[in-house]
């Protein structure tokens, strides 16, 4: 195979001096493989398997765990500090938890090279994690959809929580007003008053896809804003 653009979502040891990765790659979504003797002292690909490093690699194998056969950098590791590095942290976890193995997912490897380009400046964050994530809905056919449960349109004076049975919106409270969601669905979330809808928009779509098992990247997030 040629070599494919890809991220380090997550690594782990495996025996004695290799690892188990989950990438995010351009074409072929995530996948899983071993990463034979990267924790060896002295190897070289030890260094380039990082977090937020850009990376060219090849794999083999029939099964869904994948052999790394190449592992090149393409480019400088993202220097991420503080909030920006615990929402790449966040980014990375959502991913590894929610992306099935191996769905091409092309757009969501464009959003997530964008975010990483987006961390370092902080009022880029929310706006930058907002379209990973609705494009990773998008990608899970779990996108919501800015229209009643029903299908009507939705009413600018009427409060609404959002399905995830249904991807839309049925009345309810305290919820968004519909006037907030109208703006949501065209997509510009820079408007004065938007980043907190968007982000509970996004929160209340993804977390049937997530479970009960809560992500590491939030406490960590909570944790942080506490101290402060």
């Amino acid at each position: 195979m040629r070599p494919e653009p890809a991220f380090l979502l997550h690594k782990r040891p495996y025996r004695e001096t290799s690892a188990l990765v989950e990438l995010l790659t351009l074409h072929g979504g995530r996948v899983r493989a071993v990463a034979q003797g990267v924790q060896r002292p002295g190897s070289r690909s030890r260094g380039r398997l990082q977090p937020f490093a850009p990376l060219h690699v090849t794999w083999v194998g029939e099964g869904e765990l994948k052999r790394l056969r190449l592992m090149e950098s393409r480019g400088a590791v993202a220097l991420l500090a503080g909030e920006g590095l615990l929402c790449g942290l966040y980014a990375n976890e959502l991913l590894a938890r929610t992306l099935p193995v191996e769905l091409p997912a092309a757009e969501v490897f464009a959003f997530y090279t964008s975010l990483l380009e987006a961390l370092p400046r902080p009022g880029s964050r929310a706006g930058a994690l907002r379209r990973l994530e609705f494009a990773l809905l998008e990608a899970l056919g779990a996108a919501p959809r800015f229209v009643e449960a029903e299908g009507g349109e939705l009413d600018p004076q009427t409060r609404y929580v959002y399905d995830a049975s249904c991807c839309a919106f049925r009345p309810g409270r305290p919820g968004l007003d519909g006037r907030t969601l109208r703006l949501l669905a065209a997509g510009d979330w820079s408007a004065p008053g938007l980043a907190g809808p968007a982000k509970a928009v996004a929160r209340a779509a993804l977390a049937p896809l997530l479970g009960s098992r809560p992500l590491r990247s939030r406490e960590l997030m909570r944790q942080l804003a506490a101290k402060r």
